[in-house]
């Protein structure tokens, strides 16, 4: 999405606006595979489901600045879009780690929400 978005966007702050976009994307996928795949969890209902995801997305912030941490690191120190991904994968890597910890306990537990 990231790449998509710098090879279109024709207005200020491209990288930025392209982080931003795939982080959103990636929230959005990441969530439904997570609750489906990882921890098998069905919600009550829609209402159920929504605040899931809201605290799911609140956990989220932590790791994101984690994984913007890096991404924009690697930016600021390289000035390279290899590098920016280089440092986004490790990023990534790092907070989705973190984040599946955080998700297990806080968010897809038995009965929580």
């Amino acid at each position: 999405m990231q790449d998509v978005v710098v090879r279109t966007y024709q207005g200020a702050y491209p990288v930025a606006v392209s982080v931003f976009a795939g982080t959103g994307i990636g929230l959005l996928v990441k969530y439904m595979l997570d609750k489906r795949y990882i921890f098998s969890f069905r919600a009550r209902n829609l209402a159920h489901d929504g605040r899931t995801f809201v605290l799911y997305a609140l956990m989220g912030v932590i790791t994101t600045v984690i994984f913007w941490g890096f991404e924009f690191g690697f930016q600021y120190l390289f000035a390279s879009k290899h590098m920016r991904y280089t440092g986004g994968i490790i990023g990534l890597a790092i907070g989705y780690w973190a984040k599946y910890y955080l998700d297990k306990r806080f968010i897809f537990r038995l009965g929580h929400v």
